[in-house]
């Protein structure tokens, strides 16, 4: 059966949801040192704080009937100088794409990113990126997004 779900924008009070769900989201992928996520707390915190301040995070939730917080995910803008592929002094980014375990495979991921994707285009931006999880890379593929040709150098 599937659970009638709303879309509503994250606020500053949001936060420490936004958090719990990223760290729910790196332990989904591996990433399940306590100390690592301790280490990343307060930084976390205070990107957040200072990117709803700022204006370069923009956040939305998907609710139940109830009003429960069943997911969420977001858009950050990153500063980077206009170039050919993309006009704008910015570059969106997708991140926290999270769904409660409960409440998978029932289209909320997706619903969430169609809301995500719409954002950025009556932005004007020309794409919009993001980092995919191997369970996350099927819902993406079939949305229309492609791997790039970015490559990463790791100092650590």
């Amino acid at each position: 059966m599937k659970t009638e779900i709303g879309i509503r924008a994250a606020t500053p009070e949001d936060i420490p949801i936004i958090l719990r769900h990223r760290r729910e989201m790196f332990r989904d992928m591996g990433f399940t040192d306590p100390a690592v996520h301790e280490a990343l707390g307060c930084l976390t915190e205070r990107y957040f704080q200072d990117a709803f301040q700022q204006g370069t995070f923009h956040g939305w939730f998907a609710v139940d009937a109830a009003g429960t917080i069943v997911g969420g995910g977001g858009v950050a803008e990153i500063a980077l100088p206009p170039g050919p592929f993309s006009p704008t002094p910015a570059r969106p980014e997708i991140l926290n794409v999270f769904v409660e375990p409960a409440y998978r495979r029932q289209g909320i991921a997706r619903r969430l990113m169609e809301v995500m994707i719409e954002w950025c285009r009556e932005r004007g931006f020309s794409s919009v990126l993001l980092h995919a999880s191997d369970e996350g890379r099927p819902l993406y593929a079939s949305m229309g997004f492609q791997p790039t040709p970015e490559m990463r150098l790791r100092f650590k």
